[in-house]
């Protein structure tokens, strides 16, 4: 990851600079990702006995 691909994921979470003093790269990247399986609307998908069997 780059510098400037990390201050980016900093502004779209809403982290200040002075608030990176509290924060780890890792702690900064999880935050990300949770933000985006928030938004997604796949977890509600119930597997059937088909999918186990492909599985």
């Amino acid at each position: 990851m780059t510098t400037p691909l990390f201050l980016l994921r900093c502004v779209q979470l809403g982290i200040s600079i002075r608030d990176l003093d509290l924060l780890t790269i890792g702690m900064v990247n999880d935050m990300f990702v949770e933000s985006r399986n928030d938004e997604y609307k796949g977890w509600r998908q119930v597997a059937t006995q088909e999918d186990f069997d492909a599985f």
